[in-house]
């Protein structure tokens, strides 16, 4: 019986999951973490979460319709990612044009300057959230607590603040771990909740959207720094951004590693550079700059943790056994 062979261009293996599917997989997996933003700040959260995913969604159509003049790819779910992702970076009572601002520099410079989804360099979540970092430092570490009656407003520092200042040693003893894990503590609104957020990463390792790779790596190596430094790493896992970070916006496709090699060197990078800022910086958080920094090293990474061609080893013995 005659077969008969028909040869295309790569790539040769399909699956059933497309760009759409693996992004919306991400927003269900957030959801834990929105929940807890809202059950600890309120109304504010909500306000922030929306003028932000809003403001994203009508930043990449207005860009993609009338500067880029590509179709419509906002049921992508990639601007959702953003949205939801910037928020969890701010404050829940950051003024309401600050949020719309970051949303701009997101999506306008940190994703579509470079062409759209596939292209970015950096993450655009983070590159919102230095942006407004660096232009008002007032507004952006300004964290809410609880409001006594007869005041209209209180704030508080974070764990990271008091961490900075007074040293893991002074605030190990009164420490509620539990309470910072479920989240009872101030911050931004997506840092509060770590049970929330592995809940999100145990729905990514189920539908193989991520592998364990980069954020074990991360937690693993900023663990690891801030024991080395005479820290203590469960305080430094459980506040800040730092989980947050590792699951959410480090396992980002387009701005990490191809290979596991790589992304496990990108991870543990990401860990031992955050922890460095914090205890040495000037900011008493670092998560945002650490992944910022690998994401500029992700080519070179792949560049050396590529793997071999199949057959490059057997033709460059060939070619040598020509040559004599």
């Amino acid at each position: 019986m005659s077969m008969q062979l028909i040869v295309t261009g790569a790539p040769h293996i399909h699956s059933r999951s497309d760009v759409s599917k693996l992004m919306w997989n991400v927003v269900i997996a957030m959801l834990p973490a929105l929940g807890v933003a809202l059950w600890t700040f309120g109304m504010p959260a909500l306000k922030v979460i929306g003028i932000s995913l809003a403001a994203c969604l009508l930043t990449e159509w207005l860009i993609a319709r009338f500067l880029l003049h590509k179709p419509f790819t906002l049921f992508n779910g990639s601007a959702v990612i953003t949205g939801l992702l910037l928020a969890f970076n701010l404050p829940s009572i950051l003024p309401w044009w600050m949020v719309v601002i970051g949303a701009v520099v997101a999506i306008g410079i940190g994703k579509m300057s470079f062409g759209g989804l596939g292209c970015n360099i950096w993450n655009p979540a983070l590159v919102g959230r230095v942006f407004l970092l660096l232009s008002f430092p007032a507004a952006m570490t300004t964290w809410p607590v609880d409001v006594p009656s007869g005041v209209d407003a209180v704030t508080g520092a974070t764990y990271l603040s008091q961490l900075k200042h007074e040293g893991a040693a002074a605030l190990q003893s009164g420490t509620d771990y539990l309470g910072m894990a479920v989240g009872h503590m101030n911050g931004s609104l997506g840092e509060v909740g770590s049970i929330a957020i592995l809940v999100g990463l145990v729905w990514l390792l189920a539908t193989r959207t991520i592998t364990w790779h980069i954020p074990v790596s991360v937690l693993g190596g900023a663990a690891l720094m801030s024991w080395a430094l005479g820290g203590s790493p469960l305080i430094d896992l459980l506040s800040g951004g730092l989980m947050l970070g590792a699951v959410f916006m480090a396992t980002d496709y387009v701005t990490s590693p191809m290979t596991h090699s790589g992304q496990l060197i990108f991870g543990v990078m990401i860990g031992v550079i955050t922890i460095i800022i914090r205890r040495f910086g000037a900011y008493p958080e670092g998560v945002s700059f650490a992944i910022l920094l690998m994401n500029s090293f992700v080519p070179l990474i792949n560049r050396y943790t590529r793997p071999q061609i199949f057959g490059a080893r057997e033709a460059a013995r060939a070619a040598k056994g020509g040559a004599r």
